[in-house]
């Protein structure tokens, strides 16, 4: 090991090759340089693209729905390229909010998604004193009033989100209160948890937040509220979570409900079918099961789905999203009429793919926003079996750019409904994933072009980050990965700049209310993920924008299936390539954006202004052009050029799928390496300006040599994600 280098030794490479995780890498050393990301100050940086904001944010009024996309108060469209904050990174010291809000604004964010702070403090804004969750911490809500107050006057809008974390306490009057966790599902019909949640949210919304001098429930700054986070009691009964069998004590998130509430819900079931199905129908139920004809009917579990009549089946799943359905009506109608609440609604998202996402999206579609989730391989975890702790992960660690039928695009593009604006509120290539920089640059792309209205990456921190030492302390925290802050400057002018267009064609199908409840049992049809749509091919999205017209049907037809390589999007300015031995390369050409990700040494690595000879086998490269020009004609140029991330000291385990040791400060980084050949670039002198990862200048600008009529743009000269290209005339 060289001093001020990590080095990933030569029997992990052989290792990886034998294995087929080298995505084609020589058997070498790898080197990783040091790179940090510091928040304390960007004083000198040049990066600055605040010019995509409106400042101060909801100057215009309120954001709307115009033509079934976001709007802004004046009626022009606004899409949102945002990020999440959590826990304590909700809540920064006041003297630490300006300087976060001045990086995010600079950095293109123009909103701030707010989650995991219904939690007591220091992590949240429940007062941590008391026997109970019933009252909010002033000196907590002072923190989240001056941060909010910091980005709206930035220009960057707020997402509110109400129950996500929230554990319960004695003094709460919750039944079973040690045993729920975060009481997913249990919060859509339970009467005690229904009016703490209604309680929570006027408490919130009614809150004047002093910086501004407006209640969040009319704070144009404000500009979505979500209701629920990954809570769906369709999904619960799909994942085996509503039979009753919990005994231990603190959970965590996911777990079974405890057997009285699963008596509560059986007891609910009845009494449904007793008010909305014919008594025909109920006895041939009970004939079923074999119970007689006045006991209760019992509900299914996930193992007899298979096995039970079309009719059982249906009906059970009709009854959950009517649940979910009167839920949705029913806190949508508290918030507008009661609180008198004027943002744009959001209920919950899409966010498992292993299933069938349209049952519940026939709930959320009755707000004002759709929502999904994603994450390209989210670590799976391995816990404790006695106390339930985590105690390690495992991550498949493969690219996504050779499987584009199961990239977070397509795993994505099945929620969007036709006529409502459809955000991505949590997405990220989780650390330490190898190959994390394709995440940004690609969904950044292809967010454009299926005209989705907002990505938030999650997450900015769980914690503070002024001050903080340079290291990726957790799976999803973004503020000390320079990988991944240098490219959402780049994913910001593709999407909120509108760099790339479109999709000419939006397709959009139609579902029957028999299909969206049947849709649950096709989980067992793994060649339909992720769209278990029979006839839907996985590679449309790819090529069209796709929507949902209808789930009142009829039922659309079988859409003719895509065979083609690459898989080129109907704009002509996505392609998507797929070659032998798990390698694979997606290219972005629009006149202001391009893009090269994937396996870098490839034939195909190129656009119309850029065609690279890389000594990286894996990596990102974008092109931007930061003035309003096509990059023909561009004056100032940022270039991204990124490879892997890692901490100082990091060491996986042997196959790859792990860590064991996380490492310390400093973050490292894979320099890539080679010459970026430019072509059909105005002017007649080039610069090149490598910067550190605040965006700082790093040495001297040095002249860009030509080649047979190219720019020949040397990558790797100096450690660094990103350059700025200036173009001059003589």
């Amino acid at each position: 090991m060289r001093a001020g280098k990590e080095l990933v030794t030569w029997g992990v490479m052989a290792a990886l090759i034998l294995l087929g995780l080298g995505g084609g890498m020589a058997a070498q050393e790898v080197p990783l340089e040091p790179f940090p990301v510091s928040w304390e100050s960007l004083e000198g940086s040049v990066i600055d693209l605040s010019f995509l904001l409106e400042a101060p944010a909801g100057r215009s009024g309120f954001i709307g729905i115009r033509d079934g996309h976001l709007a802004s108060g004046d009626g022009q469209r606004i899409r949102f390229w945002g990020v999440n904050v959590s826990g304590r990174g909700c809540l920064p010291p006041k003297e630490h909010a300006p300087l976060i809000a001045e990086r995010l604004a600079r950095w293109g964010i123009n909103c701030v998604r707010f989650h995991f702070f219904d939690r007591p403090a220091p992590n949240g804004i429940i007062d941590a004193s008391r026997d109970d969750t019933r009252q909010l911490d002033p000196a907590q809500l002072d923190r989240l009033d001056y941060f909010i107050a910091q980005l709206k006057e930035r220009g960057i809008y707020t997402d509110l989100n109400l129950n996500v974390a929230r554990s319960y306490k004695r003094g709460d009057g919750v039944r079973d209160w040690e045993y729920l966790g975060f009481a997913k599902g249990l919060t859509y019909f339970d009467p005690v948890l229904l009016e703490l949640q209604r309680e929570y949210a006027r408490q919130l919304l009614t809150h004047r937040n002093p910086y501004t001098g407006n209640e969040y429930r009319q704070e144009p700054g404000v500009a979505l509220i979500e209701l629920v986070n990954e809570n769906s009691l369709v999904e619960a009964w799909m994942d085996g979570r509503l039979r009753g069998t919990n005994t231990r004590k603190n959970p965590g998130t996911w777990t079974d409900i405890t057997a009285s509430y699963a008596e509560d819900l059986t007891r609910l079931y009845n009494r449904w079918l007793e008010k909305n199905v014919p008594a025909e129908l109920r006895r041939k139920l009970a004939r079923e099961v074999g119970v007689r004809e006045g006991e209760l009917i019992p509900r299914l579990s996930p193992e007899e789905f298979a096995r039970a009549t079309a009719e059982r089946f249906d009906t059970e799943a009709r009854f959950y999203m009517e649940i979910e359905r009167e839920y949705f009506i029913n806190m949508k109608r508290f918030l507008r009429e009661e609180l008198g609440v004027k943002q744009l609604i959001i209920g919950n998202s899409d966010h498992g793919h292993s299933k069938s996402g349209y049952p519940i999206v026939v709930g959320t579609a009755l707000l004002d926003v759709i929502d999904g989730h994603v994450y390209w391989q989210h670590p799976s975890y391995i816990r404790d079996p006695e106390t339930g702790r985590t105690i390690g992960f495992r991550i498949p660690n493969t690219p996504m750019v050779v499987e584009p039928l199961r990239s977070t695009v397509v795993q994505l593009a099945r929620t969007p409904v036709l006529g409502r604006p459809y955000t991505v509120s949590e997405v990220n290539h989780p650390f330490p994933h190898q190959y994390a920089c394709e995440g940004i640059p690609i969904l950044a792309a292809y967010g454009a072009f299926q005209d989705w209205d907002g990505i938030f990456w999650y997450t900015l921190a769980h914690g503070e980050i002024v001050g903080a030492e340079p290291r990726i302390a957790g799976h999803f925290d973004l503020a000390m990965d320079p990988v991944k802050m240098c490219q959402l400057v780049a994913g910001a002018l593709a999407f909120l700049r509108g760099d790339v267009r479109p999709a000419e064609h939006v397709l959009a199908r139609s579902y029957t209310p028999e299909q969206v409840r049947e849709s649950i049992r096709l989980r067992s049809r793994p060649d339909l993920y992720p769209l278990f749509t029979p006839g839907l091919p996985a590679a449309l999205p790819l090529k069209h924008a796709l929507r949902v017209r209808s789930f009142e049907g009829p039922p659309s037809e079988a859409f003719p299936p895509i065979t083609e390589n690459p898989i080129v999007s109907d704009t002509g300015e996505l392609r998507w390539w797929s070659y032998p031995g798990q390698k694979g390369l997606v290219t972005v050409d629009a006149p202001r954006w391009q893009a090269i990700v994937g396996h870098l040494q490839m034939e195909s690595a190129e656009t119309s202004h850029m065609k690279l000879r890389a000594e990286n086998a894996f990596g990102a490269i974008t092109l931007s052009a930061l003035d309003d020009r096509p990059l023909a004609d561009a004056r100032r140029i940022l270039i991204t050029a990124c490879g892997q991330v890692a901490n100082r000291g990091q060491r996986w385990n042997l196959q790859r799928t792990s860590l064991e040791d996380w490492g310390t400060a400093p973050t490292v980084i894979e320099v890539i390496r080679g010459s970026l050949l430019l072509k059909g670039l105005g002017g007649s002198r080039v610069f090149l300006q490598p910067l550190d990862a605040q965006g700082r200048p790093l040495g001297d600008p040095e002249p860009v040599g030509k080649e047979n009529g190219l720019w020949v743009v040397p990558l790797g000269k100096s450690v660094t994600t990103w350059y700025l290209l200036t173009v001059e005339e003589a």
